[in-house]
């Protein structure tokens, strides 16, 4: 995943504030909202991140994996893996092997699960950038109805090129960007409505690209509700150069893939 080495990079200008080793994940900070950031193929995150629920002990669970649909199929009573992957049907999405999921349903056994993935037909109408159009709920109030700063619209565009092996057209990288504002909003959405529904405290499982504190999910949800306590985790493969744009972070070895860019050599 390229994108990692170029996220990394960047991290040294946003304030973040301390890595943590994974025996911190047992005794965080209060919060009615944790955003749980992963790289989503990383075994170690997944462990990491069942740790921590585990620990916090969420009244609701946000997963970036699911639409609201499929989180309404989860039961009260928990079913083992095989028939909650196709309960879920969660291969049609293309998410990493669900076995690397289900120990963070098992470490919160009582929690309400919500989803807040962007469908596909709706990402596509989103690369229009009429983000107000096609975000359920009050566009507003998540900041979609105003542009980006230029500079962070230009670093978030040179992000979204290196993620795609700069293999796309510059043409496509504004309604790039604008996807992953439409997806941050919409984990911002749902950890909201969880928080409201449950009282918390609420743990949000997504990619660490949407716990950036500064333009991520957690900064959508300051503006929304800025009276919620928000603690952003961050997982990195890389070290960090300064400060991560999260609370707190973590790094671990990168996990064995394939080059992502070699087909488009």
């Amino acid at each position: 995943m390229r994108w990692i080495a170029l996220i990394t990079a960047l991290t040294a200008q946003a304030v973040g504030a301390d890595q943590i080793a994974p025996e911190g994940l047992q005794d965080l900070p209060p919060a009615d909202v944790v955003f749980l950031g992963e790289v989503h193929d990383n075994p170690k995150h997944h462990q990491h991140q069942a740790q921590a629920v585990a620990a916090i002990g969420p009244a609701a669970l946000v997963f970036e994996m699911l639409t609201s649909q499929q989180a309404a199929r989860v039961p009260s009573e928990l079913p083992d893996a095989e028939d909650l992957e196709e309960l879920l049907q969660w291969h049609a999405a293309g998410w990493p092997d669900f076995a690397l999921y289900y120990p963070i349903f098992t470490n919160a056994p009582e929690a309400r699960i919500y989803g807040a993935a962007l469908p596909r037909d709706q990402a596509r109408a989103a690369m229009s950038g009429d983000l107000a159009t096609h975000f359920v709920g009050d566009a507003a109030r998540f900041g979609l109805d105003q542009p980006l700063d230029p500079e962070q619209q230009a670093t978030r565009e040179a992000i979204q090129d290196d993620a795609h092996c700069n293999a796309l057209p510059a043409e496509m990288l504004p309604g790039m960007v604008a996807i992953q504002r439409l997806r941050d909003a919409m984990l911002a959405d749902a950890a909201l409505r969880a928080a409201r529904d449950t009282g918390g405290p609420v743990v949000v499982i997504t990619g660490t690209g949407h716990t950036r504190t500064d333009w991520g999910a957690p900064a959508a949800l300051a503006l929304a509700e800025p009276d919620l306590q928000v603690l952003s985790i961050g997982q990195y493969e890389l070290p960090v150069a300064g400060s991560a744009p999260n609370d707190l972070w973590l790094v671990t070895d990168p996990h064995p893939r394939p080059d992502p860019c070699a087909a488009f050599r």
